[in-house]
């Protein structure tokens, strides 16, 4: 029983702590959370608790990097695209305990899709409050997304709940985006007066964030049936304005109606889960728009211009690699975290699906100019080509015929592994070979009067091992070294 006790330990030692890498891009990939039953939204309290809703029902926390067991909140939900949805963690949360969750509540024949306010207090979330209910909800097309926008406001999207005529009709609040105030009450600047809609013509949207500017960009899901397929859609979502559901979809126009700022044409993503990175953690995406994808199996990167109302450039990142993907979101952590969804009923389980994910940058690997290189650092057109990182590290580009085991008898000698003279004994070798030339140009540091050898020289060898200095700046340093007789080379 102990061997076999330990064995799953192991395992799930494995399964949590492994990661993949991915130099291209470079960042690596850790699991956080596995063996999930379809994980649908995220968010982090301010002390860093993370809460995630499994669509069946539950509401669980992580705290301290480890799963809870048991879920702080169960509810009985209605199935298919129903059930548990969005999550979202109140500003004020060290103040007031609120978190908002968005369900489908299960009432036979008449479901409906709500949003309530709970208190969290002893691992368990208690009803305090619903801030809306009456949503429509169906067996598909339930929306379910919920975030507080950079106004403090609650912003809310809703499906069509299978009904395309609802979209258009302001007495309904399905195939929506919907603005509150986190006590339920409406804001008084909302397009139409006394009501929560803030957007019509949706048919299931369900990713919504803002950029550094405050602009609202959605995902929505395109037509699957009368009206053809695909066409997903990205919004750039402006307060009182029509998206066109059911009237348009792609690039077709109607007087009064939005077009999608992209859509994905003949090809199906199923956008879900959206986000702006704002962290600097991955400086290379920073700014870039991120959308979870379900049919696409893939993350899609986005780089915006909207103040032109443009889309720069767009790509797929990870496909087919973790399978279908409910959201993204940047955790406290300034890190960017995903959700599968592979046991939902449309996927393909792997072992150990469904989890949470956590993208981190290899920026730790980082230990020569190529690294520097893969992982998007900026690069500097000098000779020789300097990288560098986002916390000031620099890489110099090698062009010299140096062999890699002086590269390593520098290292030693930096960290005083090896003697001066079999130091002295490798330079003068290379030197008598032509190997390492001193150009005319380089000029030696100021000579100082040390009794010993100056810790900053042994810092600069090795710094230059690891190509963190360039072969100009290392040749100042032998210069040195031979001007003050430090290493003795008998020519």
């Amino acid at each position: 029983m102990k061997k076999l006790l330990l064995l799953v330990f192991f395992f799930s030692f494995i399964s949590t702590a492994y990661a993949q890498e991915y130099p291209s891009l470079g960042v690596k990939v850790e699991t956080v959370a596995d063996n999930l039953t379809i994980p649908w939204s995220i968010d982090w309290s301010p002390n860093g608790t993370v809460f995630f809703t499994e669509r069946h029902g539950n509401l669980r926390i992580i705290e301290d990097g480890v799963l809870a067991p048991n879920p702080i909140l169960s509810l009985n939900v209605a199935g298919v695209e129903g059930g548990m949805l969005g999550v979202a963690v109140d500003p004020n949360f060290l103040e007031n305990q609120y978190i908002y969750v968005y369900y489908t509540e299960d009432q036979f024949l008449f479901p409906s899709n709500k949003v309530v306010r709970y208190v969290v207090s002893d691992a368990e979330a208690i009803e305090d409050k619903i801030i809306i209910e009456n949503i429509p909800a169906g067996p598909f097309h339930d929306g379910g997304r919920i975030q507080f926008g950079p106004d403090q406001k609650l912003y809310i999207t809703t499906g069509d709940a299978g009904n395309v005529d609802l979209s258009q009709d302001l007495n309904s609040y399905a195939g929506k985006i919907l603005r509150i105030n986190s006590d339920g009450t409406i804001p008084r600047d909302n397009p139409w007066p006394n009501s929560p809609i803030y957007s019509i013509g949706h048919r299931n949207p369900q990713g919504i964030d803002w950029d550094d500017s405050g602009n609202l960009v959605a995902t929505e899901h395109g037509p699957s049936g009368w009206r053809g397929s695909a066409h997903d859609e990205i919004n750039v979502i402006l307060p009182g304005k029509n998206y066109g559901w059911p009237d348009v979809i792609g690039d077709e126009s109607l007087e009064g109606l939005e077009n999608p700022i992209l859509h994905t044409g003949d090809e199906t993503w199923a956008p879900s889960g959206s986000e702006f990175y704002d962290s600097d953690k991955i400086p290379q995406w920073s700014g870039k728009y991120f959308v979870a994808t379900l049919r696409g199996s893939h993350l899609h990167m986005i780089d915006f211009d909207l103040k032109n109302n443009v889309v720069v450039s767009h790509e797929k990142l990870f496909e087919n690699e973790f399978g279908r993907l409910r959201d993204v979101q940047t955790g406290p952590d300034g890190f960017l975290y995903l959700l599968t969804s592979n046991k939902d009923g449309r996927g393909l389980p792997q072992p150990n699906d469904d989890k949470i994910l956590k993208i981190i940058p290899l920026e730790h690997n980082v230990n020569n100019f190529m690294d520097c290189l893969k992982a998007g650092n900026i690069i500097t057109e000098s000779i020789p080509k300097k990288c560098t990182t986002k916390d000031g590290k620099q890489f110099f580009e090698s062009s010299s015929n140096i062999p890699s085991w002086f590269k390593q008898t520098a290292k030693w000698w930096s960290m005083k592994h090896i003697s001066d003279q079999t130091f002295s004994t490798a330079i003068e070798f290379l030197l008598e070979k032509n190997v390492i030339t001193i150009s005319s140009d380089i000029v030696a540091y100021d000579k100082i009067s040390e009794s010993e050898l100056p810790s900053w020289l042994r810092e600069n060898t090795g710094n230059w091992s690891q190509n963190n200095l360039s072969d100009d700046e290392f040749s100042k340093n032998i210069m040195w070294m031979i001007e003050n007789q430090f290493i003795k080379i008998d020519k």
